[in-house]
């Protein structure tokens, strides 16, 4: 017993010490945002700020016009929640409704999640030039609004639910829409959350299509808009931390509170 709990102390302190060496350059990230830029050039570099100030999150927002690229990234947010609930009708159509062809275009809908992202992008944009939707919101929306992944996973777990359920339902003279949303959505809530999650991560992080459709830089989501500063302010260092840090934290604060319901998602959803 003595050396097994030996043992685990000496894993959790091995833990515990691995984490805070992995969390220094990330501490240090956050607390250079609000260091002047003289500290910068300090030796030996300092930890903590000693004269703390926000104005690199002032000059941020303010020379940066950081507030336009963080409405671009709420829209693509946005329209993501609303492609989140088109995967969800997707995989219900798969799991619950039988038509010709259901099993064969579920397969092909899976074949395409073998294509890398970077193989479809000349066609998809090709396609969004000519419908005339190039440096345009919506050509930055449309390409990401349905995904092979949430239509899968969707439809693993929707095939879970008993069809005695939604017959019963129908017997009592529920529509099909109906349905969905009293019935099967309220179950699904696991999926939706880990799909929800997933979702804002990869549209807040949107990067390389936002940077091919759009021209104009009222269009530029925040990542963009990050690589932009790095670019034009290379030197400016403090400003680029606050950069940075406003792009990762929310993700470090979402992920932490969630990552819960990403695991449970998955293993609900049957996958290893």
């Amino acid at each position: 017993m003595a050396s097994k709990r030996i043992e685990k102390t000496l894993m959790t302190a091995l833990l515990i010490a691995g984490g805070l060496l992995m969390m220094i350059p990330f501490i240090w990230m956050i607390t250079s945002s609000f260091k002047p830029e003289n500290e910068f050039t300090a030796i030996p570099p300092t930890l903590l700020p000693k004269d703390f100030t926000f104005q690199n999150y002032v000059d941020l927002f303010v020379k940066m016009d950081f507030l336009v690229y963080l409405r671009n990234t709420l829209i693509i947010v946005f329209f993501g929640f609303i492609g989140l609930m088109l995967n969800a009708i997707a995989g219900y159509a798969f799991a619950k409704f039988e038509f010709p062809g259901n099993k064969k275009l579920f397969y092909l809908v899976l074949a395409t999640m073998m294509i890398p992202g970077q193989v479809t992008m000349i066609p998809v944009y090709l396609i969004i030039n000519a419908m005339g939707l190039t440096n345009t919101m919506a050509g930055i929306v449309l390409p990401g609004l349905v995904g092979a992944f949430g239509i899968f996973l969707f439809r693993q777990f929707m095939t879970t639910i008993p069809m005695d359920l939604i017959e019963a339902a129908r017997l009592d003279g529920a529509g099909e829409l109906r349905i969905f949303f009293r019935l099967i959505v309220p179950i699904t809530k696991p999926v939706f959350a880990v799909q929800g999650i997933l979702t804002f991560i990869g549209a807040w992080n949107s990067f390389l299509w936002p940077l091919i459709m759009a021209n104009d830089q009222s269009l530029y989501t925040l990542s963009v808009g990050l690589q932009l500063l790095k670019g034009q302010h290379g030197s400016d260092f403090g400003l680029q931390m606050a950069g940075a840090a406003f792009m990762v934290v929310p993700i470090i604060i979402i992920f932490s509170f969630f990552q819960k319901h990403i695991i449970e998602g998955y293993t609900i959803s049957g996958m290893k």
